[in-house]
């Protein structure tokens, strides 16, 4: 049985619509582009052919894993009281050493994606602030020692 995969609904949405573009767009090019290298002549020597046929492959294995994601895949709900940070809810924080603002949503751990402010729940960030309110304080620790952070605003 599949360990379930925590996801946004947006996620969810996402995931969907990557499996179609590869199973419809993404096949039909790679089947383009075997077509015209087996046109080239003895399969043999035909390094453009053995390339196609080697990116079908990865082709096949990424819809395959991302089908298995999509089985795995469990859609979790913002919290309830839309005061308190928890999965799938935005939150503005500011660095208390450094003074710096960043605005995060917390996602399931594919779908995280830090430089769009995008943090996976399962992050120790993440873990720190779910639960904690605008104006509160928490505290996280990293590599380089504990740092805080103060929540802004949520939602």
């Amino acid at each position: 049985m599949l360990e379930p995969e925590h996801i946004t609904a947006d996620g969810l949405v996402a995931l969907r619509a990557e499996i179609e573009q590869l199973e419809t767009q993404g096949r039909q090019q790679m089947a383009v582009r075997i077509k015209a290298a087996r046109e080239l002549g003895d399969l043999k020597e035909n390094a453009e052919y053995h390339i196609a046929k080697e990116d079908q492959a990865h082709l096949e294995t990424k819809i395959l894993r991302l089908n298995q994601r999509l089985r795995a895949a469990r859609v979790v709900e913002s919290v309830d009281d839309p005061d308190v940070v928890g999965f799938g809810c935005s939150v503005a924080v500011v660095d208390q050493a450094s003074g710096k603002e960043h605005a995060f949503t917390l996602v399931g751990p594919t779908e995280a994606d830090l430089k769009n402010g995008r943090l996976s729940a399962e992050s120790p960030v993440a873990r720190a602030l779910i639960g904690a309110r605008a104006g509160d304080i928490v505290a996280v620790q990293t590599p380089g020692g504990e740092r805080r952070y103060r929540v802004e605003r949520v939602g």
